[in-house]
């Protein structure tokens, strides 16, 4: 594996952003969502693209320059800059999701407590290769081929279609409330649309999803 560069003393935040989610089961909900730096499979540099475990990812994980990024010395610190995003009108829980890169090569119990001092609801999206902490209310795992799946149980499975030397249907026994097909972005996402539909009609045990931030033109 790939280990990311990160002085892991501290947090390493690339970007956090409050929009509404474009994927999966929560689609069209009000969060905020917090990226981390670093993947354990892939550096994130283009040139390390082509021999990366996943190389088809779309992401720009890299760094902590992106809005409101940073490097956070505490839990509570980080804590609290991430709510300042929340609209102070809003009288409804708090919706908070972790993304990366892999969050949960940083997301940790003390991050998680310092939280949940406050009316939130936490989630990830993980690659499945890392044991998730207690205190985590919505689990999505996206598996990525030639990898150790450690995450067995959840909220929702996103399998994105189609991957090379792996079948969501080798994922169907895991213990998942939701089974999700999201059709791979790039050059051939028509394509990939077209395949995925037919996917999920002939296996109505998935369902579709789009990633709809980008028809909407959401970040």
């Amino acid at each position: 594996n790939i280990e990311p560069t990160i002085n892991m003393s501290k947090y390493a935040i690339k970007e956090i952003f409050y929009t509404l989610q474009g994927e999966g089961n929560q689609a069209g909900r009000a969060a905020i969502f917090v990226r981390f730096a670093g993947c354990n499979l892939w550096s994130g540099r283009e040139e390390d693209r082509a021999k990366a475990i996943c190389n088809f990812c779309d992401t720009d994980f890299v760094g902590t320059d992106g809005t409101f990024g940073g490097k956070f010395q505490s839990a509570e610190i980080l804590a609290d800059h991430i709510l300042q995003l929340w609209p102070s009108t809003l009288d409804v829980k708090k919706y908070i999701v972790f993304t990366g890169g892999e969050p949960l090569l940083q997301l940790d119990e003390a991050l998680i407590t310092a939280l949940k001092k406050y009316d939130v609801e936490i989630a990830i999206e993980t690659n499945g290769t890392i044991e998730v902490p207690i205190g985590i209310d919505w689990i999505c795992m996206s598996p990525k081929p030639n990898t150790t799946i450690l995450v067995t149980e959840g909220n929702e499975l996103k399998f994105v279609f189609p991957q090379k030397d792996l079948n969501p249907e080798s994922f169907k026994k895991l213990n998942f409330e939701l089974y999700y097909i999201q059709p791979m972005d790039g050059p051939d996402l028509q394509s990939n649309i077209e395949k995925a539909t037919q996917f999920c009609l002939e296996n109505p045990q998935w369902r579709l999803s789009l990633q709809k931030h980008k028809i909407l033109g959401l970040r």
